[in-house]
């Protein structure tokens, strides 16, 4: 005797299917932006970093995965973020970059926009803050870290 499969059984497995598939694409998991060692040291006070002088200033530097952007926020606090966007990190042209203001920054890939003065997201697809480096300001020398 042969056996058919019910229209509801085949239903029930599209179903499923469709569901897990979208599941992954609306996955709440944070993409994985690649380890790159950061140990440096630099004087936000001398004219090289001349855009660090004063609060409110940024520059980007290299290092980290895509790059660096650093964000003067008071006389002795400074914010140091990677610039692989957090959507997409792996993406050809996933590299954040500062918008005229110097307070946020977008991708161009995505076009995610984060605030730099703590790097969280406020538009785009991303729902995730720029990866962040530790810094440290001894008054002469800011170092920065992972």
């Amino acid at each position: 005797m042969k056996r058919s499969i019910a229209p509801g059984v085949i239903f029930l497995l599209l179903s499923a299917a469709v569901l897990f598939s979208c599941a992954k694409k609306n996955s709440t998991t944070q993409p994985e932006i690649p380890y790159v060692a950061v140990n440096f040291a630099i004087n936000p006070n001398s004219t090289q970093y001349i855009e660090l002088n004063h609060i409110g200033g940024v520059v980007t530097v290299t290092g980290g995965y895509r790059g660096i952007i650093i964000y003067r926020a008071s006389e002795t606090e400074f914010m140091a973020f990677e610039r692989a966007c957090t959507y997409d990190p792996t993406g050809d042209s996933a590299q954040v970059r500062v918008d005229v203001s110097g307070i946020t920054a977008h991708c161009p890939q995505c076009k995610s926009k984060y605030i730099l003065t703590d790097g969280s997201a406020y538009n785009g697809p991303t729902q995730w803050p720029l990866k962040q480096y530790r810094t440290n300001y001894d008054g002469t020398y800011l170092y920065v870290t992972n």
